[in-house]
């Protein structure tokens, strides 16, 4: 009995502490190779989806697919960004960007090569996908993908700018 009341107030007691959680301070590449803190992702107020994906990722690269064929509706309804955040380490790294330059998207993508804002915010595989608000405090949290997933996610953009779908 004393063993379950503990469980159950741990669970409680991380909720608001991850509401409040921000992207950490980390340094990712921008597909040119410039240098970029995580920290300065933002979206004047509005909600950033950050995805963590790879080249070798095949449900990754589905999910941001099904974005994509929404994405301009989802940014004329809510303003939301999505960053694209490879995972792809120095032996694939080389392809993300011919990669990218042959799909549709219009995300940002950078390269996180050393893993260390996937291991910062804890992504143990990908797809992996959180949504900020305007604060740029994570609010959500999904990871694998099925189709249809995009559709979740975007109610929960939704609900974060209190629009009704």
């Amino acid at each position: 009995m004393r063993l379950t009341t503990t469980l159950l107030l741990v669970g409680v007691l991380s909720i608001p502490a991850f509401a409040q959680q921000r992207l950490p301070n980390v340094t990712v590449q921008t597909l040119d190779g410039k240098k970029v803190d995580s920290r300065t992702f933002s979206n004047d107020g509005k909600p950033v989806i950050v995805n963590f994906w790879a080249t070798w990722c095949a449900p990754c690269k589905k999910e941001l697919n099904a974005i994509a064929e929404k994405y301009a509706d989802w940014q004329a309804r809510t303003g939301v960004k999505l960053i694209a955040v490879s995972i792809d380490d120095a032996r694939s790294m080389a392809r993300v960007k011919p990669y990218v330059s042959g799909q549709d998207w219009d995300y940002e993508v950078y390269l996180d090569p050393n893993g260390d804002l996937k291991r910062a915010l804890n992504v143990n595989n990908v797809p992996h996908t959180f949504l900020l608000n305007g604060n740029g405090e994570i609010v959500y949290q999904h990871n694998n993908y099925e189709p249809g997933d995009e559709n979740v996610l975007f109610e929960q953009v939704l609900e974060l700018v209190g629009k009704k779908k």
